[in-house]
């Protein structure tokens, strides 16, 4: 650890206690990151159906109805981004502005990058009537905003992946060569992952609460669209069942115990198989009987969500605990420092106002 880089921290206080801040930035960041995949996997999906209603016209339709629901699931996941966001600035200061600092040019272009999805994305969504004849440069539009919507988070989870790896801060020469440490691109495959599955149930919720007219005008029957909706649940969650352990496999060894992160990895992975084997079931129903444990599985989702931040935050703590504890003793040296250094200036100015 003698090579690694330990700067002093800000000695200012917490604007709340540490708990308070530890929940903001779990809990937030959770429901957060349920609308980004709401989000991005919109964006993929939209593509994908629009693409295929080149040749089949409901496709584009469909693809039209999954579009509508980007720009509402946008706004949300900006909005519910804040709080996560301040609350990892008060928390780890020195990992994630150091993190930010290595990367710069890319985490400054996180704000033009999504002022251009969104811009993209509203063009599309609001142009899909009058590029009818234009349709090349239409499926273009939806092309570029799904590329950016899948660059962001990339930017994001190369700074806090950034964040574990203290030791090799004097390495990384910019975006790119954090993008080369381990464990970044395994966890980025299974977000990719997570986001035609989480839109896959948001897509059930919606066509089976859509108006019998909204339905008809897809030109598909609210039984298929629940089934296709349900099957793009289902298929990335199975592949997850491989990303997963290649991305806990890619993680950083820490000196501290990952006992209870290893706990909350475990009983996820169970409850995912659980949930797992409910989807098929959906997608193997009959018509009258599909979505039927839709209840079920979007509970079954929320505990694997909730257990998959929880044992994240705990490996973070772990990952960064030795760090953290070098950082605190130099920043109270410092202090120390600073103190003696004014007691004797105040020393000597007493003793050069006594001279005569």
């Amino acid at each position: 650890m003698n090579a690694v880089p330990v700067p002093r921290d800000i000695p200012l206080p917490l604007p709340a206690s540490e708990p308070v801040l530890v929940a903001v930035l779990v809990v937030f960041f959770l429901v957060h990151i349920v609308f980004v995949n709401f989000m991005v996997g919109g964006a993929l999906l939209t593509l994908y159906y629009e693409v295929r209603g080149l040749r089949e016209p409901r496709y584009d339709r469909l693809a039209q109805a999954v579009a509508a629901t980007i720009t509402a699931n946008k706004s949300l996941a900006v909005v519910l981004g804040i709080g996560p966001l301040l609350a990892i600035n008060t928390l780890y200061t020195v990992h994630f502005y150091t993190a930010n600092a290595l990367t710069g040019g890319f985490w400054i272009g996180i704000v033009p990058l999504v002022v251009a999805a969104f811009v993209l994305t509203y063009v599309h969504k609001y142009c899909w009537t009058r590029m009818e004849r234009t349709k090349a440069l239409h499926v273009a539009l939806a092309g570029a905003a799904a590329l950016l919507f899948l660059f962001i988070p990339l930017i994001f989870l190369a700074n806090v992946n950034l964040m574990l790896f203290p030791e090799r801060w004097t390495e990384v020469g910019g975006f790119f060569s954090a993008l080369a440490l381990p464990n970044v691109l395994p966890r980025y495959l299974h977000f990719v992952l997570a986001c035609p599955a989480m839109t896959g149930l948001f897509l059930v919720w919606l066509f089976r609460r859509e108006p019998e007219a909204a339905v008809a005008a897809t030109g598909f029957t609210r039984s298929e669209l629940v089934r296709a909706a349900y099957r793009w649940a289902l298929w990335p969650t199975v592949a997850q069942f491989a990303v997963g352990p290649l991305a806990l496999a890619t993680l950083p060894a820490t000196r501290e115990s990952l006992q209870g992160a290893w706990v909350a990895f475990a009983v996820a992975t169970l409850v995912a198989l659980a949930m797992t084997g409910l989807l098929y079931r959906e997608t193997r129903r009959d018509d009258a009987r599909i979505g039927r444990s839709f209840a079920s599985i979007c509970t079954l989702m929320l505990v694997v969500v909730a257990l998959m931040g929880v044992g994240r935050h705990l490996y973070r703590e772990a990952a960064v605990a030795p760090h953290r504890d070098l950082v605190r003793a130099k920043t109270e040296r410092y202090l120390q420092a600073v103190e003696d250094a004014n007691r004797r200036a105040g020393r000597d100015g007493g003793d050069a106002g006594r001279t005569p």
